[in-house]
């Protein structure tokens, strides 16, 4: 039921983008698909159509070892409580572990109570609290764009 997203996916991916407060069309998420390096991966949740997804990147920085990082993750509000976060969660684990990665990172929007506590039960644990600035150069296109303030509170985790 966890496989490799593919870009015929990529209709089902915006979909579940747009309710995890970031609208999307499938166009835009097939270009930001076909963009993806070798150090990213997006595992679905598949059960006769995709009811998830999570988006993977080992990160590499100067300051430390190599991590995983959870970009984002988003179960379809119909299909949450069933235990398919913690499935994508638990796959993305060995995803880095497979990578040589010895943590796993999220970040989350402070107002997102209920994403905290969805975490805080896989054994993550908070070990840092900081600020997100962001400036917009030139006219960039809609897509990189920063989220719309009702965009804040909805979803499950969020990249930044």
């Amino acid at each position: 039921m966890i496989r490799d997203a593919r870009p015929e996916d990529s209709d089902a991916l915006a979909m579940l983008a747009g309710e995890l407060g970031y609208p999307t069309t499938p166009a835009e998420m097939a270009g930001r698909f076909a963009t993806l390096s070798p150090q990213d991966a997006v595992l679905v949740f598949d059960d006769a159509g995709v009811l998830g997804w999570i988006h993977i990147s080992v990160i590499a920085l100067l300051e430390s070892d190599p991590f995983a990082e959870i970009r984002g993750l988003v179960v379809a509000a119909a299909a949450r409580g069933k235990g398919i976060g913690s499935r994508l969660v638990t796959a993305a684990e060995s995803w880095a572990v497979g990578r040589g990665c010895g943590r796993l990172r999220v970040r989350s929007n402070v107002v997102r109570g209920e994403t905290r506590l969805f975490y805080e039960r896989r054994g993550f644990v908070v070990t840092k609290t900081q600020n997100v600035f962001d400036k917009l150069l030139g006219d960039p296109s809609p897509a990189l764009r920063a989220p719309s303030p009702r965009a804040a509170g909805r979803g499950s985790a969020e990249r930044g």
